[in-house]
């Protein structure tokens, strides 16, 4: 099986990773809804989170405020929407378990379907960004 996520925590494929420790990865999403969207990804391969054991849910989650806390503060959002697709029907595209962090600007609005693609070059320097305020957190 060739999953992009596995091959990113593998380090055999490019990603702006954020936050990283044994058992699980978050990186910049490539497509962004909104600036610092960002996935929390565990290394171990689950297609569903209903594939996955309830400690592993919790260790997942448990991983997302943190995260969050450094994309809200490297980016001045001003609130966030958390998202877990299960399947192809739900929108799932890489079909291993990640939660999305999608930040939220009052000037913009909630343009849940619209994506943008972002300029490799930004996604680095706001990865750095947030990797340097979670671990300032």
């Amino acid at each position: 099986m060739d999953c992009l996520f596995c091959n990113i925590i593998n380090k055999t494929q490019d990603a702006h990773v954020i936050f990283e420790d044994d058992s699980h990865i978050a990186i910049m999403d490539k497509y962004p809804i909104q600036k610092g969207h960002s996935l929390v990804i565990p290394k171990t391969h689950h297609e569903k989170i209903i594939d996955m054991t309830n400690d592993e849910v919790a260790a997942l989650f448990s991983r997302v405020p943190s995260v969050a806390r450094g994309i809200i503060a490297a980016t001045g959002a001003d609130g966030f929407n958390l998202g877990q697709n299960n399947g192809r029907s739900a929108n799932q595209i890489i079909p291993h378990v990640h939660v999305h962090i999608i930040p939220r600007y009052q000037k913009v609005g909630n343009l849940w379907t619209r994506r943008m693609i972002a300029i490799d070059d930004d996604l680095k320097e706001l990865a750095k960004k947030i990797q340097n305020a979670i671990k300032s957190s």
